[in-house]
């Protein structure tokens, strides 16, 4: 005959306790994914209040524990985005960071994946490229082969860190290996999110590249995303379809659905009290009005954009929001504010560690303010911005880059030039009356593409530097106004026909000290 064990009051009450704080957190990650950011802090609100707060704990098991602090940290991040504020998304990591500590105590090695993949978005909103992605490949590899709905969110958070990264050929290729996957999930919102985001990366490129199947393609999946979002009934990201649907109509330079697109998207973030998003749309709309030539217009929206995301912690955004700020008062002549609004653009984009959006700031500056820097400071920039977009993918930054250094050629060519082989010649061998150089206007035929000549122009710079320098790559690195890994870059990937007229690299010795 077994006894019956009377279970105490105070086992009891923890464990009634527990009980209600994981409703109310499942809950609340409902409305969450819904883009329902207040009313899902309103549900735990008993429990935890507001960003900044340390979530009540006393009296709960581990796992509530664990929930309630995975809650109170992603709400913290996303609130945080939406009003901008600052801190929050460091807030959000440290709660996220101690939940994960105690899922994986507990050995819940799902829940472990979920509050990794929440850290690795609030990386990403810092602009944290490289941190988000090696969190989110390594949940991946721990998730192995199984499908789940973290596996999905960990695939579609790749996609983003690339697709922000600028490395479009990649977050494609994330894209096209999931699609399968996400096609036999039921979850709308996930399903959304995937259309939206795919489209957004198919829309960059078949802009850059010029290719109109990528851009019906990206018209497809945003018409997909649309569906989904309505099924799922989430308003906030019906909302982000309007603004990126703005942002292709603007490069289709059909300014009209553009302004409608961006007035609707607007309208919904206004209304969610969105502050953040509210802020990208304005972006998005002053580079509209750059490109239709209303420079007033787009510098009184940019500015204001500017002032927003300026409270929070988004750096990349705030970089890319500088940027279009700078070009603006580029187009109305104000020369010196520009410049330091492009100089704030690459520190944030420097301090938030996004090399990209760093490189597109000191891009803008030899764009946008040639006319007003001496040919030196348009080197330096060049070179700054070469080695920072030295691993972009976008097609369009290296044509821009191309631009530049066309413009440099330019700047610092002689007045009167010859290109050998250019001139013809009669019979006998000797220039033809028709091949003198008429310094008011030179008429004379490239042999290759400006690229091509670029590339030569440069290559010859640089041999001659090191056969200057006796073919130490530091000395001539130096003559060239680089650094000695600038030059040793280029040399490994553009110029590898040179690395015989360097000096033998010399490996250095291992020191006896052993360090721990």
């Amino acid at each position: 005959m077994h006894l019956h064990q009377p279970i105490s009051l105070e086992k009891a009450l923890v464990g009634n306790l527990s009980d209600r704080v994981l409703v109310l957190c499942e809950r609340a990650k409902e409305l969450a994914e819904a883009g329902e950011f207040e009313p899902a802090r309103s549900t735990i609100s008993e429990f935890w209040n507001r960003v900044g707060e340390r979530p009540r704990l006393d009296g709960l098991d581990e796992s509530a524990q664990a929930e309630l602090l995975l809650r109170a940290g992603t709400l913290s991040g996303w609130i945080g985005s939406t009003q901008q504020i600052r801190g929050a998304q460091e807030v959000a990591k440290d709660l996220i960071s101690e939940s994960t500590t105690i899922f994986e105590r507990l050995g819940l090695h799902e829940k472990v994946a979920e509050s990794r993949i929440d850290l690795a978005i609030c990386y990403w909103r810092e602009g944290g490229y490289d941190e988000a992605r090696v969190t989110l490949q390594q949940i991946l590899a721990d998730l192995g082969d199984q499908p789940s709905e973290q596996k999905l969110r960990a695939l579609l958070n790749c996609g983003v860190v690339e697709t922000s990264s600028l490395r479009y050929h990649d977050s494609v290729r994330i894209h096209r290996e999931a699609a399968s996957l996400f096609n036999e999930s039921s979850n709308h919102a996930l399903r959304g999110k995937f259309h939206n985001e795919f489209a957004a990366v198919l829309m960059n490129l078949g802009i850059a590249e010029r290719r109109d199947d990528y851009i019906d393609q990206a018209l497809v999946e945003y018409a997909a995303a649309s569906f989904h979002f309505e099924e799922a009934g989430h308003k906030r990201f019906r909302a982000a379809v309007e603004n990126n649907l703005g942002f292709l109509f603007i490069s289709l330079r059909r300014f009209g659905e553009a302004h409608e697109q961006l007035d609707r998207a607007r309208s919904l973030f206004e209304g969610l009290r969105d502050r953040g998003m509210v802020a990208q749309v304005d972006d998005t709309r002053a580079r509209a009005f750059i490109d239709q030539g209303l420079y007033s217009e787009a510098e009184a929206v940019a500015a204001r954009s500017v002032r927003v995301l300026e409270e929070g912690d988004q750096l990349s955004l705030l970089a890319a929001a500088l940027t279009t700020h700078g070009k603006a008062l580029a187009k109305l002549g104000d020369a010196q504010l520009a410049h330091s609004k492009f100089s704030e653009a690459l520190a944030t984009a420097q301090r938030a560690g996004d090399p990209e959006s760093a490189g597109v700031a000191v891009l803008s500056i030899g764009e946008e303010l040639a006319d007003y820097l001496p040919l030196s400071e348009m080197c330096a920039y060049y070179r700054m911005a070469e080695s920072l977009l030295a691993e972009s993918q976008y097609p369009e930054v290296k044509g821009r880059l191309g631009e530049y250094a066309r413009r440099l050629m330019a700047m610092s060519a002689p007045p009167m030039v010859e290109v050998p082989g250019s001139h013809r010649t009669n019979g006998n061998g000797s220039a033809s009356e028709h091949s003198a150089v008429n310094p008011a206007f030179i008429n004379f035929e490239l042999e290759g593409s400006l690229e091509e000549l670029v590339l030569n122009y440069e290559g010859d710079l640089i041999r001659r530097a090191l056969e200057s320098s006796g073919g130490s790559v530091t000395r001539a690195a130096r003559m060239l106004r680089i650094t000695h890994q600038g030059l040793a870059f280029i040399l490994n990937g553009r110029h590898r026909n040179l690395l015989s007229v360097r000096t033998p690299v010399k490996p250095r010795r291992r020191s006896i000290i052993r360090h721990r």
